[in-house]
C-alpha cells in the first residue's frame, strides 16, 4: 500500500515536471514572464468574478501583473494545474488533494493572490 502511494507520487511529481518543462518551452527565454494569453486568461476570469467595467478591467490587470512579479510562472503554472486536477475524481487524482508538497505550491499561488487583491482591490 505504501509502495503504491510513493509510486504514484512519483508519477505526480514526473507530471508536474513535464508540464513546467512545457511551460518554459512556451514562454522561451523571458524568465518569470507570463505569456500574453495566461494574462488575458486571467484578467477574463478576474473581471467574470468581479464585473465587467473599465475599472474591474484595470484592477485584475493590476492583480495579474501582482501575481507575476511574485510568482514565477511556471509555478503558477504548477498550483494551476493542481487546482484542476482537484477537481477530478479517481484514486490517482485523489494524491492530488491529499499531498503536502502540492498544497505547498497551491499556497504560494493563493498568496500571492491574496496580495494581488490587497494591492489592487483596495
Amino acid at each position: 500500500m505504501f509502495r503504491a502511494a510513493v509510486e504514484t507520487c512519483a508519477r505526480a511529481s514526473v507530471l508536474i515536471a513535464v508540464l513546467t518543462m512545457a511551460a518554459r518551452a512556451a514562454e522561451g527565454d523571458l524568465a518569470n514572464d507570463y505569456p500574453t494569453n495566461a494574462r488575458a486568461d486571467y484578467v477574463f476570469g478576474c473581471m467574470v468574478a468581479n464585473g465587467q467595467s473599465r475599472d474591474t478591467l484595470e484592477r485584475c490587470s493590476c492583480s495579474i501583473d501582482i501575481l507575476a512579479s511574485i510568482l514565477p510562472y511556471d509555478r503558477y503554472v504548477q498550483a494551476e494545474t493542481i487546482l484542476s486536477m482537484r477537481q477530478g475524481v479517481g484514486q490517482q487524482l485523489s494524491l492530488f488533494r491529499n499531498a503536502k508538497m502540492f498544497d505547498d505550491i497551491v499556497a504560494d499561488l493563493r498568496r500571492a493572490q491574496a496580495e494581488a487583491e490587497i494591492r489592487c482591490f483596495r
